[in-house]
């Protein structure tokens, strides 16, 4: 279960990334919000796997 946790939070990093990426255009705020998502989803990835 614990790998799968992982998988999940990485994805989901990289689908805020790419979503803040894209919508850096039209409203800043939101995108950084997605990107502040998107990092707290790759550390919580990355203590997961410490």
């Amino acid at each position: 279960m614990s790998v799968v946790l992982v998988y999940v939070l990485f994805i989901a990093a990289g689908i805020a990334a790419g979503g803040a990426y894209s919508m850096w255009k039209f409203n800043k705020l939101a995108s950084g919000v997605l990107l502040a998502l998107a990092v707290l989803a790759a550390v919580a990835g990355v203590l997961r796997l410490v």
